[in-house]
């Protein structure tokens, strides 16, 4: 297996496996590879250097880090997300639904609801994901 450094005509970084270089290629060929962010099929990988393990990288593995330090790390990642949206406000559910159906812009928002209209648009099968809005919700 491999880690191969990738990126998308919209300029998003991303690291995938595969079993081999040719592989890689295979399976691009095929449309197989896609961005994870924005789902665009224009992939070129990028150069990077082998992983050679050496006897110091067996000798101290790191510890797996902690539950807190996961929560920080993917609540900063979803703000930092959150920040390059367009904030609808109180319009979220309505706009959310709009786009999904097609009768406006696909783009990426935020804003506020309800927890019961959060459900409702998860139930007619829209992706919204809450997101703490400082990072005093964590604690």
């Amino acid at each position: 297996m491999i880690v191969i450094d990738l990126n998308c005509d919209h300029e998003h970084l991303f690291e995938a496996w595969f079993a081999s270089s040719d592989a890689f290629e295979q399976q691009k060929a095929r449309g197989l590879v896609s961005c994870p962010h924005c789902g665009s099929l224009q992939i070129r990988r990028l150069p990077s250097a082998p992983y050679v393990k050496t006897s110091s990288h067996s000798a101290s593995p790191l510890p797996p880090p902690s539950p807190q330090a996961i929560t920080a790390r993917l609540v900063d990642a979803l703000r930092a997300a959150a920040s390059k949206s367009e904030d609808v406000g109180e319009r979220f559910s309505e706009e959310a639904r709009r786009i999904y159906y097609g009768e406006a812009e696909e783009r990426a928002i935020r804003g506020k609801a309800h927890p019961s209209e959060m459900r409702e648009l998860i139930e007619e099968g829209i992706p919204v994901l809450p997101v703490p809005t400082d990072k005093d919700d964590l604690h």
